[in-house]
């Protein structure tokens, strides 16, 4: 019986690293859009997490006539009102990097004590079927607050200057198995997955 083929709505191969451990395991034959040449550039127009994954999900599959799980993933910093928000992985501007934001962030949190750089991360799940209708969705947060300078090589984004303050550590400095347990992405899937799986069953995702 062949595997219902999940396509994974992005290019950024890290991302891709955290996502295969959460859904490998589940019967699904798994691409990346770096994978598929006839993949696009989806506009993040929308105004929300969701919105922005359920744009990236749903106008991806109507490209690509496949199901599609677009995920959203972003920083709120509770000192800067919840920015940058649906703008991190552009919060310094044109040609942004992962270094130039973490050095933005610094930059506007230079004068908050650490009590109060408290922050989340946030992950939007959806999944489209190949007609761009949504078929299910999660979304889930990961606390914890930012520190004055990057500690770990590991992960990604703001990961360096993200600490879980219960372990002591960034999400630069915790085994990506640890990761996986705690960080918002994983949790949003590991809430996606049952709703996947009952889809599968009830004959809403056909073979």
């Amino acid at each position: 019986m062949p595997a219902r083929l999940l396509v994974l709505g992005t290019r950024n191969r890290k991302k891709v690293e955290e996502l295969l451990p959460l859904l490998g395991a589940r019967g699904f034959e798994l691409k990346s859009l770096a994978e598929l040449a006839n993949s696009i550039e989806v506009d993040e127009t929308g105004d929300s997490f969701g919105a922005n994954a359920a744009l990236k999900a749903t106008v991806q599959a109507r490209k690509l006539k496949a199901w599609v799980l677009g995920e959203d993933s972003g920083l709120a910093v509770d000192a800067l009102g919840g920015a940058p928000g649906i703008y991190s992985a552009r919060f310094s501007g044109e040609g942004a990097t992962d270094a130039r934001n973490n050095a933005c962030l610094l930059e506007k949190l230079a004068s908050v004590p650490l009590e109060k750089r408290t922050a989340h991360y946030v992950c939007h799940a959806t999944l489209s079927d190949p007609e761009g209708i949504v078929r299910a969705e999660a979304e889930d947060i990961c606390c914890g607050r930012i520190l004055f300078s990057q500690s770990g090589r590991g992960g990604f984004g703001y990961d360096p200057l993200f600490e879980i303050p219960e372990y002591h550590k960034t999400f630069g400095e915790l085994s990506p198995a640890v990761k996986e347990v705690l960080s918002h992405r994983s949790r949003a899937i590991r809430a996606l997955v049952p709703k996947i799986m009952q889809l599968c069953r009830d004959g809403g995702w056909p073979e």
